[in-house]
Order: C-alpha cells, then structure tokens, then sequence
C-alpha cells in the first residue's frame, strides 16, 4: 500500500503587493505600479532572483522571485490600507496624484513631504509583508481585472 506524502504550502510566506486607486487611467496605473515595485525591490533586495539567459545564451537582468499582486480600491480603500500599514509598522511605498505633475526624483520626494500624511491624495501604495499583515492591511481591496 502506498503513503500519501501531504502536500506543502508552497507560497512564498510574504506577499507583494500593489493597491492602485480604482479611477487612474491606464497608463497611470501602469507608471504607479511600476514606481512603486521600484521601490519595493530596492528595499528588499534579497527577493530578487537570478538573472536570465534564453537559449542561445543572452542574459537579461534578474526580476522579483515571487509575484507581485496587483490589486485596486476607492480612494476610501487606499487610506484604510494606508493607515492600517503604518499602524502596523510596515514599510511601505507611496504614489500621490502630485507626483504625475512631477519630473524627477527629487521633486517627488518633496511632493510627498509637502502634505501631511492624513492628507496624502494616495493614487497607489505597494507593501511587502507575511501573508497575514498583507490580507489584514489590503481588506477590502479587489483584483485588479
């Protein structure tokens, strides 16, 4: 008789993560993500894999080991996650609507100091956490379709 070995989770124990408000534009969505996974991976190094090579021995740059959620919410939504994660001490990436007026690092970087964070206009925010805070922070939150 045969044994059944049980299955393993095999789900990274974290989760990255994107909440972009549900009333960008597409290439808005597109440019949010994009900065703000720019920011995670710069702050979580040790999750990005190795680099690639195809067939014929071309190498391309490495990418994040595990992927990336992608999800969306009201502008209600976003706040709630927003402040759930800085409740919760988790660090996190932050896109404001002043940021698209913007040109470079540095005056984003002011954009955001500018406001006080209860009146941050929060178009997207990125997270890396353990599953669980990741589910509690982004409650409420939807696939992107």
């Amino acid at each position: 008789m045969a044994t059944v070995e049980p299955q393993t989770d095999t789900r990274p124990a974290t989760k990255f993560a994107v909440l972009l408000r549900d009333d960008l534009l597409p290439w808005q969505e597109l440019n949010v993500t994009a900065f703000l996974v720019s920011g995670l991976t710069a702050a979580h190094p040790d999750r990005v894999g190795d680099p690639y090579e195809d067939a014929d021995g071309t190498e391309y740059l490495p990418m994040l080991g595990q992927p990336v959620l992608v999800l969306q919410g009201t502008k209600e939504v976003i706040t709630t996650a927003h402040r759930r994660a800085v409740d919760r001490g988790l660090l996190i990436t932050v896109f404001t609507a002043d940021l698209f007026a913007t040109g470079d690092d540095q005056a984003n970087r002011a954009a955001v100091r500018a406001v006080p964070r209860a009146h941050l206009d929060l178009v997207g925010i990125g997270l890396h956490a353990p599953r669980n805070a990741a589910d509690k922070v982004l409650k409420g939150a939807r696939m992107h379709p």
